[in-house]
């Protein structure tokens, strides 16, 4: 049975055809591209769960690739960086990633990424509104997008996660670590740069000046809250 379809992006041939082998034996299917040109011939033809993204590649570099990649897919795309700054990661989920590696990375590490990023809940809808009002913003959890000013803006899957879960908890204050482990998975709980990140990006979908929030609000040293008084849902 398979684990899921992989896409592993790199320039380096000795680096693709390792983590080709080691993935295989995992139960993945793996297809891989030299580039980030011709990963995104591979996506326009075929349907993968998983994209890993070296950041450091010639021509159309891994950022600008994430960047693409993200304005037509919803695969789970984990970048694979070499320098473990704040920068860099910000840079890395900022393009729309779910989750970065810095090399030299173990496999159990990887694997262990992977494992929580297939593995996340898919939300409940069942019971929950389809369509919830915040201000001038319409979130549609169908469709995973937010209508603003005549615009649709679409959710990425961690911010349609990262949305819909302070929406089931609103008006509550939720800590930096029950939203990462909720999330991203138990392992995580640290990574508050992750978190500062996807609130910025869905901000500036929905908040009327995201540089002065009045929906998304930060619980300084603790974590995020959805105000929702001023909301409504069908």
């Amino acid at each position: 049975m398979s684990a899921g379809r992989v896409l592993i992006v790199d320039d380096e041939p000795q680096i693709r055809r390792v983590l080709r082998m080691a993935l295989t034996d995992h139960s993945y299917e793996v297809e891989d591209a030299r580039s980030g040109e011709e990963a995104m011939e591979k996506i326009s033809g075929e349907k993968f769960d998983l994209i890993l993204l070296d950041m450091n590649m010639p021509g159309m570099g891994g950022i600008a690739t994430c960047r693409a990649m993200r304005d037509k897919i919803d695969a789970v795309i984990i970048m694979v960086t070499v320098r473990n700054t704040e920068v860099e990661k910000v840079a890395c989920l900022d393009a729309g990633a779910d989750d970065y590696v810095t090399k030299p990375f173990g496999m159990p590490e990887l694997l262990a990424r992977m494992r929580a990023a297939l593995r996340r809940a898919v939300p409940n809808l069942e019971s929950a509104p389809k369509l919830v009002k915040i201000g001038d913003a319409e979130l549609d959890f169908v469709a995973r997008a937010v209508r603003k000013d005549g615009v649709e803006h679409h959710l990425t899957p961690k911010e349609f996660d990262l949305m819909h879960y302070l929406l089931t908890h609103a008006n509550q204050a939720v800590s930096h670590r029950e939203l990462l482990q909720n999330i991203w998975g138990p392992d995580y709980g640290g990574e508050v740069e992750y978190l500062r990140v996807f609130i910025k990006q869905l901000r500036k979908k929905i908040e009327p000046e995201p540089a002065k929030p009045r929906y998304l609000l930060t619980e300084p040293w603790f974590g995020y809250r959805l105000q929702l008084e001023s909301a409504t849902g069908s």
